[in-house]
């Protein structure tokens, strides 16, 4: 799995990281380096006692700062200073009515060096097509992504 050849690229592996978990929502999860160590609880919104983080959480801590680094990469490409940068994740989970379960993503992405809100969310249009997580979503999970306070993609409230 080194090297994927397809008609439009060809991708070159990077990175693999490795974790394990046991007790699912109510367990334990490490990364086989020992740097993430974390007790994972149901949250008190799911009748849990909300003492450790939950799957939930971590993806959003992993979107929004997998998401920044596409945004830097992309201002750096066009040359854009993007200043002090900030995304606010959210990832909400819901119930459906045949018995599984679906996410939600929203993404508010803070830019303090940019202050043309027409370059501002073509950044972030630019990001969402290079982040990996975002290429891993869609088509599968309503992302709503917002630049400086101004509507992106996606549902909006």
């Amino acid at each position: 799995m080194t090297n994927v050849n397809t008609a439009q690229a060809t991708t070159t592996h990077l990175y693999t990281a490795h974790a394990s978990v046991a007790g699912g929502r109510n367990g334990h999860g490490r990364t086989d380096d020992g740097r993430l160590d974390v007790d994972l609880s149901r949250p008190g919104a799911m009748g849990g006692e909300g003492t450790g983080t939950n799957p939930e959480q971590l993806f959003a801590v992993g979107y929004g700062a997998c998401f920044e680094g596409a945004l830097t990469l992309v201002a750096r490409r066009q040359r854009v200073q993007l200043g002090e940068t900030h995304i606010d994740s959210a990832v909400e989970l819901h119930s459906v009515d045949d018995g599984t379960f679906r996410i939600e993503v929203a993404l508010d992405v803070s830019m303090a060096g940019v202050g043309d809100d027409e370059l501002a969310v073509a950044l972030v249009r630019e990001a969402h097509q290079v982040c990996p997580y975002s290429n891993a979503l869609r088509g599968n999970v309503d992302v709503a992504l917002t630049a400086n306070g101004v509507w992106v993609a996606g549902p909006r409230d």
